[in-house]
């Protein structure tokens, strides 16, 4: 059997500088060469997963079909590349020594002194390795930045895997950073030159250095410069230039080169790359004319990465109907007692996101209901539809007190409540409803001709559902319950009967938007805000 070949992505100098787009990119560039890829981020923090942690911490969590709670990153890798991740694509150290303690536990190390070498690193290994079957390409992102301590157990491992497999299947890939000093007038190179060095000193040579830069390519002479004293060839010196648009950097990657020379490198054949649909999208995307407002309302809007996903299929929802989105994030807490009106006079679309607990839930339930009662697109999602028929139900079905057992336990009207089998769940980690299921949409309603179809499967996150006990009364006064599990015991998608896009969804659909395949629901809530807007004139 062909074995696959690796190729290990590390940061170096400062943190922020795009490992996870590089990584991405590169793995778009080697699909359109005709290969089969995928994508492994490994993190260095303790935690198993991300699933417990702020948002204002690490940023969003991404949640795979199979259930698992993973780093933002894997976003990126699904929204560039065809690459189904699951479980296996994100390690963190806290898996790698759960797994070790638990061994050593079970007394498979025969008596052992159980260590960071061999052990721990054999570990990652193992799982690194786990990824080879049905790809000819797996790309690794390590996380953090060169001369972390905590990153040091995965580097010694990628180290290692290149004497175990060797050189001719694994490629090291840095990214870095080359500064222009203004009062200098130039480029200067030595914060490359130390990162290379840091890498250095535990062992790797990296093969290719991205070189990340202001909005011009890096000139010969500077290419020359870093590739003398970094020890790489000057083809191996590799702009990666700030872009308008994320998408704009497997085009920027082209230009340089770069699938060509990760190809002759690995010692592989393939087609030159075949780019004429990502072009065409970014002809799309630099030609676009209209334009259209979103508020997002939400707790966690001063921190960009917290709704990432979503702002992309936002994004793709713009593309797909030739419209640049304009998003105004507006936080929930500061909406609390004031007027809707101060906030969303100027948007064409309200959308309330995920999130949990009872911090901001006035400011959103009063977004939701300037929308409704103003006719505005409203899209809420998972928390965001929960919201919505709270809203409806205080103020459509003369429940005053409706709310979730979420946040109100002694609530008389607990119109949103745990789920049956969340119930006698204590552990937080990992125990939510999480990952792909399905989902059938009653005929003749928006969800149906937004999807043209009966049953879909999405993605989910969340313990608490619509309390069955009041559906009657909620589609009673116009709530129309289109989207149910297949055993109809789940509300998945609620919309309004009197009003021109209103719909709630429990599932995440920003998780499986692209930019060549936007999300039909972000497709169609875009279409209804243009529609909106053009009205409003």
């Amino acid at each position: 059997m062909k074995s696959a070949k690796f190729i290990f992505v590390t940061g170096g100098v400062m943190s922020s500088l795009g490992k996870g787009i590089s990584a991405s990119s590169i793995g778009f560039l080697l699909e359109c060469c005709g290969l089969r890829v995928t994508l492994q981020k490994l993190d260095p923090y303790i935690n198993v997963d991300p699933g417990t942690m702020n948002p204002f911490e690490h940023g969003e969590v991404f949640v795979t079909d199979d259930g698992a709670e993973t780093d933002l990153d894997l976003g990126h890798y699904e929204r560039f590349t065809k690459a189904q991740l699951s479980k296996k694509n994100n390690l963190t150290s806290g898996k790698v020594y759960d797994s070790v303690i638990s061994k050593e536990r079970e007394g498979k190390f025969l008596g052992k002194t159980v260590q960071v070498i061999p052990h721990i690193t054999d570990e990652i290994k193992s799982r690194v390795r786990a990824l080879e079957d049905g790809n000819d390409v797996i790309i690794v992102e390590i996380g953090g930045t060169v001369g972390d301590i905590e990153s040091l157990p995965f580097l010694e491992a990628v180290r290692q895997l290149r004497s175990d497999i060797g050189k001719q299947n694994t490629l090291f890939i840095h990214l870095t950073y080359v500064p222009y000093v203004a009062a200098a007038g130039e480029l200067k190179t030595k914060p490359t030159q130390h990162s290379v060095k840091e890498l250095l000193q535990i062992g790797i040579q990296p093969d290719i250095l991205l070189c990340r830069t202001e909005d011009k390519f890096l000139p010969e002479d500077v290419k020359r410069k870093i590739a003398l004293f970094c020890n790489i060839e000057q083809k191996a010196v590799i702009t990666a230039k700030d872009v308008e648009h994320i998408y704009e950097v497997p085009l920027t990657y082209k230009k340089e080169g770069l699938a060509e020379i990760i190809v002759e490198y690995l010692g592989m054949w393939t087609k030159k790359p075949d780019m004429e649909g990502w072009e065409e999208l970014f002809r799309r995307i630099k030609s676009m004319e209209k334009t259209v407002r979103i508020a997002v309302v939400g707790k966690y809007v001063s921190h960009g990465d917290a709704y990432k996903s979503l702002h992309e299929a936002l994004y793709h929802g713009g593309i797909a109907n030739d419209s640049t989105v304009e998003i105004k994030y507006v936080d929930s807490e500061e909406m609390d007692g004031t007027c809707p009106q101060n906030y969303f006079s100027d948007v064409h679309g309200i959308l309330v996101p995920g999130g949990f607990g009872e911090r901001g839930i006035d400011g959103k339930v009063g977004a939701t209901k300037y929308a409704r009662e103003n006719g505005i697109p409203f899209f809420g999602i998972c928390y965001g539809m929960q919201l919505a028929v709270i809203e409806f139900s205080r103020n459509v079905c003369g429940m005053d007190d409706a709310d979730t057992t979420e946040n109100n336990g002694d609530t008389k009207n607990p119109v949103i409540d745990i789920m049956e089998s969340q119930k006698n769940v204590s552990d937080k980690g990992g125990t939510m409803r999480l990952g792909a299921y399905p989902c059938v949409i009653k005929p003749e309603t928006l969800a149906s001709s937004i999807y043209g179809a009966s049953e879909i499967s999405e993605r989910h996150r969340h313990r608490f559902e619509v309390n069955n006990r009041y559906r009657e009364v909620l589609e009673s006064k116009g709530m129309v319950l289109c989207g149910l599990s297949p055993d109809g015991d789940l509300v998945e998608i609620m919309e309004l009967k009197d009003h021109p896009w209103f719909v709630g969804c429990q599932f995440h659909p920003e998780f499986k938007s692209k930019p060549l395949s936007a999300h039909p629901l972000f497709r169609d809530f875009i279409r209804g805000a243009l529609r909106y807007k053009d009205s409003s004139y």
